[in-house]
Parts: structure tokens; sequence; C-alpha cells
């Protein structure tokens, strides 16, 4: 079912299809596991609009499996051009930098935040940073921590805001969520 949505609705907003099916599939899992969060698919397709344009960043795109290709790699967290400075924590394993960390995949994680988030939402034993179904999972249960309710504004905004402290970035994740939402019920 969420294979037809995605297609239907993928059209009307200007998501590609696999990137909106993970995003649904996103909302569908945490209904079940974490029903007072209230996440909706227009908020994380929102945050992978922001951070990666669905994962087609740089020439990037998603495969058949959810696999985004080539990988998407921040810039070095080296504190420069008011970036956070986050020396290596993963030996270069996420993020092929062995200096400093750099957010990974579409949805743009930084290493030590995968660590504790990641999810395997394809089933294929693999907690995959650079795969849409896994990353939009994490992102979801990211949101969704201390008891989160995202229908609730100020938790909204607390949720976006721990994504990425910028002030700037959590206006463009509202204004994208809510453009989703309006063109999707078109």
């Amino acid at each position: 079912p969420l294979a037809g949505w995605a297609q239907r609705i993928g059209s009307r907003v200007g998501i590609p299809p696999e990137a909106l099916q993970a995003y649904g599939y996103a909302e569908w899992v945490l209904s079940q596991t974490n029903p007072g969060c209230q996440l909706r698919w227009t908020t994380l397709a929102a945050i992978g609009k922001v951070e990666s344009d669905h994962g087609r960043s740089g020439g990037a795109s998603i495969g058949p499996d959810g696999t985004v290709a080539p990988p998407i790699r921040g810039l070095p967290l080296d504190g420069q051009g008011g970036r956070k400075l986050i020396r290596d924590t993963d030996n270069g394993l996420l993020d092929n930098d062995s200096t400093y960390d750099r957010a990974v995949g579409p949805m743009q994680f930084i290493p030590t935040t995968w660590q504790q988030y990641g999810a395997d939402a394809d089933g294929d034993g693999v907690k995959n940073p650079h795969d849409i179904d896994d990353a939009a999972l994490a992102a979801g249960q990211y949101l969704c921590e201390h008891g989160r309710n995202l229908a609730n504004p100020q938790d909204w905004w607390n949720a976006i805001l721990s994504y990425n402290n910028v002030q700037s970035y959590a206006d463009k994740v509202f204004a994208t969520a809510n453009e989703y939402g309006i063109a999707s019920r078109g």
C-alpha cells in the first residue's frame, strides 16, 4: 500500500517515490512503537529535502534497495566556517574521514548520533545511514526521543532544533513540511 501512495503523492509534492515511501514507513512504524510522538511523514520529508534533496545532493540517487549512491558526506566538522569541531569518532568507518567527523547519508547523521539511533528499517540486517529507509526511521526515532509529542508545537520545534540547532534551519524545515502537507492534499 505504501508504494502506491508514494507514487501518487510523490508526483504531487516532487519527492522521489523511494524517499517518500521511506518517510511514510517511518511514520507508520513510529505510530506503532511510539504512538505518543505523532510524527508525520511531512516532517521527515522536510528534513530530507533540506539535508540532501531526498538523497539527490551532489548528483546522488536512490537505488532500488534504498541505498543512496554515491554516498552523501557533509563538510568536515573542523570548526571552520561556523561548523562545530567534532574530531573523528568512528575511525572514518561511516564518513571516510579519520580526522574529523562528517554528517553522512540522506538524513545527514553525525557518526556518534548514528551509533545511538541507527535503524534497520528494511530488515536486511544492516543499519546503514546511506540507506534512505534506515536513515528515515532513525531520524524519526531521534525526533521522538524524550517523550516528545510532535503534535505539540513546542515539542516539534525542540525536536527540529535538536536535529540542527540553527533557527534558520528549523524555519526552513517548518516551511517545507507545511508546503508538503498542503501539496499532498491537492
